[in-house]
């Protein structure tokens, strides 16, 4: 597959090659403090909460649709998404890109090293706020079987062959905070059970210009060691599905075939007393095999 990731030096390039429409996932603030040129606001990116009834998966695709059709996305330009850089936003701009990808859109990429990257790079800064022209976005329906529900991933407990993967950070997967809203912002803490973990700070790496994706094949070597192979079917969640969708850029584009996520995950999981939970410290899976 294409890299969906495109440097600050790669976006100024294609900027004058084709249409894009660029996209800021920031807060209002930091975004009317300088931006992208060209770029639009879609904070709810990021802020917006899902569940998954139906009624609810169906608000999360029409909002989005209208969102990102008033930002000027018809299909034909290519989503540019950002964020400050990539460990200061929870992956929000990766939220982006798992939204559009959901809703069907065919061209999207992601400032690797976000806002920061593209001024350390030199590239223009500006205030100015564009009008975009709206656009009519069309919703592929069955690209939203990457979005999977609460009872999707409830008959994924305990199945195998699915991996349930968890990439929140350890304090929430040791059950000692329910969120990274504050420790007691849920009515439960732990995790879903069996679930398996890989921190979503795995998948990057600090460089001297902060934080970047590790290459595929480190990714791969991060999967390896939870059992996750490109041929997994991986069922992702967090909190409320930001950081997983920085997970899910990493597998996606490292080869892994199968990667869905529940979007409203432990925020929506853990508000559920009827949905099962594991609480307290993980306790260390059985090792098999004899002493040499």
């Amino acid at each position: 597959m294409t890299d969906v990731l495109i440097t600050a030096v790669e976006l100024a390039d294609l900027l004058k090659l084709e249409p894009c429409v660029v996209i800021d996932t920031r807060n209002p603030d930091a975004y009317a403090a300088g931006h992208l040129p060209n770029a639009v606001n879609v904070h709810e990116i990021f802020t917006f909460l899902a569940t998954s009834t139906p009624e609810g998966m169906a608000e999360l695709k029409t909002k989005f649709a209208d969102a990102f059709g008033a930002a000027g996305l018809s299909g034909k330009e290519t989503a540019v998404i950002y964020e400050q850089s990539m460990n200061s936003g929870f992956g929000q701009s990766c939220r982006g890109y798992y939204l559009l990808t959901m809703l069907g859109y065919p061209k999207v990429k992601v400032l690797h090293g976000g806002f920061d990257a593209w001024s350390a790079a030199g590239f223009p800064v500006t205030k100015d706020v564009p009008m975009p022209a709206k656009a009519s976005f069309a919703i592929v329906p069955e690209a939203g079987e990457i979005l999977i529900d609460a009872k999707t991933m409830l008959a994924a407990v305990g199945k195998p062959g699915v991996a349930i993967l968890d990439v929140r950070d350890v304090d929430e997967w040791i059950g000692d905070s329910s969120s990274p809203y504050g420790k007691d912002f849920c009515p439960r803490k732990g995790r879903i059970p069996g679930a398996v973990w890989l921190e979503w700070y795995r998948m990057m790496k600090p460089t001297a210009e902060g934080p970047r994706f590790k290459s595929k094949d480190e990714i791969l070597a991060e999967c390896a060691t939870v059992g996750i192979s490109t041929t997994t079917p991986v069922y992702l969640y967090c909190f409320k599905g930001a950081r997983a969708s920085n997970t899910f850029l990493a597998l996606k584009n490292a080869g892994v075939k199968d990667v869905r996520m529940y979007f409203g995950s432990w925020n929506e999981w853990s508000r559920d007393p009827s949905l099962p939970i594991e609480q307290g410290l993980p306790v260390a899976a059985q090792v098999t095999g004899k002493a040499a």
